[in-house]
C-alpha cells in the first residue's frame, strides 16, 4: 500500500539504506526515489536487518490519499526507494494492487494473458524467480535482440538497462552513460523472466528520464511520480 513517507530532517546528513539498486539490494545511496516499496519490517530501530520478511514484494506510488507514512515506525513495513520503475522491476517487484491498481491489472494481464493470476500466485512465481541467479541458464536464456525496453541486465559488471538500442549503465542510485546494445551472444538478465515476458507484451514501464536522454530518446510528455529523498 502506497504513502508518502514522514520527513526526519534529524537523518538527512547522511543516506539512510533504504534504496533498492536493480539486483534487489538494499542499500544506502544519496538519490532520490521515484516509487516507494514494500516487503515487510526489514528494520530495528534505523538499520535494515534482513532483506525481505514476505514474499510479496511491491511498488507503491509515493502519495496515496493523501498518507504519510512513518519511514522507521516500530511494527510497520519498510518503506524503500526505486530510481524508476525499471529499477523496481527488475530487483523483483510488482505494482501494488491497492494504491497502483491499474498497473497491477496490466502487469497481470500482460504476464498472463487472460488476466487470472491472482496476487498469491504472482508474488509466488516472483519469488521462486528472484532466488535464480542471473548467470543461470534459466535467467539468460534469451538473446539480446529479444530483451525488451525496460528489462535490466549485467553488462559487463554491472547494471543496465535496455532502451532501444542502447544499454544504459545504473550507478550509485543514477544512469550514467550509454553503450550500444549487443546483437549476438546471449544476456545476464536480472530482470525476472515473468516481468520480461510483462515488458515484452507491452507492460508500460516507467523508465527515468535520464535514461532516456542518454539513449537518445526524447522522454514521455505523460505525467511522472514526483522525486523524494526517503529519508
Amino acid at each position: 500500500m502506497g504513502g508518502m513517507p514522514e520527513d526526519h530532517p534529524a537523518e538527512t546528513a547522511r543516506p539512510r539504506r533504504n534504496r533498492v539498486d536493480p539486483e534487489g539490494r538494499i542499500v544506502a545511496i544519496a538519490a532520490r526515489g521515484a516509487w516507494t516499496g514494500n516487503r515487510g519490517i526489514l528494520h530495528r530501530g534505523t538499520e535494515i536487518v534482513r532483506p525481505w520478511a514476505g514474499i510479496a514484494w511491491i511498488i507503491c506510488a509515493l502519495e496515496f490519499r493523501g498518507r504519510r507514512i512513518p519511514q522507521w515506525a516500530p511494527g510497520h513495513y519498510t518503506p524503500l526507494f526505486f530510481t524508476d520503475e525499471a529499477v523496481a522491476l527488475a530487483a523483483g517487484h510488482r505494482p501494488c494492487a491497492l494504491c497502483r491498481r491499474p498497473a497491477f491489472r496490466a502487469f497481470v494481464e500482460a504476464v498472463d494473458p487472460p488476466g487470472a493470476l491472482r496476487a498469491p500466485n504472482l508474488d509466488r512465481l516472483l519469488h521462486a524467480q528472484r532466488r535464480v541467479p542471473a548467470d543461470d541458464p534459466q535467467r539468460s536464456a534469451r538473446a539480446w535482440p529479444e530483451l525488451p525496453d525496460g528489462t535490466f541486465v549485467r553488462w559487463p559488471d554491472r547494471p543496465a538497462v535496455l532502451v532501444g538500442d542502447a544499454l544504459v549503465e545504473w550507478a550509485g542510485g543514477t544512469y550514467r552513460r550509454a553503450v550500444r546494445r549487443p546483437h549476438t551472444g546471449r544476456a545476464a538478465v536480472l530482470t525476472p523472466p515473468a516481468t520480461v515476458t510483462a515488458l515484452a507484451a507491452g507492460y508500460p514501464v516507467q523508465i527515468d528520464d535520464a535514461a532516456l536522454v542518454l539513449a537518445g530518446r526524447v522522454p514521455s510528455t505523460r505525467t511522472r511520480p514526483p522525486a523524494r529523498t526517503g529519508d
